[in-house]
């Protein structure tokens, strides 16, 4: 479980393909301060630390998460949202986000907006839905919706976040990674039969 406030953004310093299989290599801050087995969100994707060196680790993404994500796009040199999964007891400062990525979204429009910036994105997963002042996580960053409408929504984006992910490098075209509401996804399960 992770809370959406990406820690630091790391560089992937070398992709090796297995099979279907993708090994990331992952230059970072974050390196030495991790273990084998620990779980690490990247872009909003969780992922097992499989090895560890000097200031890089390796994880391994699966072909359903190739799949699903936009971690297949990624190339040597391409930023990387990390976030170490929370502990008990911490302040939740963003919202639940489990890691388990619900599909993609591209980037309709960047506005900016006198110091801060408003994203636009389109989504085609017609399963879930964004809720006007709703939480949102994208690339593993919690966000608030803003202008939801089906299929598309807005984020407002400041300078701080802009800065310290990976956001200042997303153009329109680009495709992020997407995970709704936890709490939201439950509760249409819940009134499902009521529909």
């Amino acid at each position: 479980m992770f809370t959406g406030i990406i820690e630091t953004v790391g560089e992937i310093a070398q992709l090796t393909k297995e099979g279907e299989n993708l090994h990331l290599e992952i230059k970072s801050s974050l390196a030495q301060e991790l273990k084998i087995d620990q779980s690490v969100s990247h872009n909003g994707v969780c992922l097992t630390v499989v090895k560890i060196s000097d200031n890089t680790y390796i994880v391994t993404a699966i072909k359903e998460t190739l799949t699903k994500t936009n971690l297949k796009s990624l190339k040597k040199g391409s930023l990387v949202n990390l976030e170490r999964a929370m502990k008990l007891g911490d302040r939740l400062d963003g919202h639940m986000v489990q890691g388990h990525v619900d599909g993609t979204a591209v980037c309709k429009n960047i506005e900016e907006a006198n110091g801060s910036w408003v994203f636009t994105f389109e989504y085609k997963n017609s399963e879930f839905s964004t809720v006007e002042k709703g939480s949102i996580t994208l690339n593993g960053v919690s966000l608030t919706v803003v202008n939801s409408k089906k299929g598309q929504f807005s984020v407002a984006i400041i300078p701080y976040t802009f800065e310290n992910t990976n956001f200042k490098e997303i153009k329109t075209g680009d495709t992020i990674n997407l995970e709704f509401d936890i709490i939201g996804k439950y509760v249409k399960n819940l009134m499902q039969p009521y529909l």
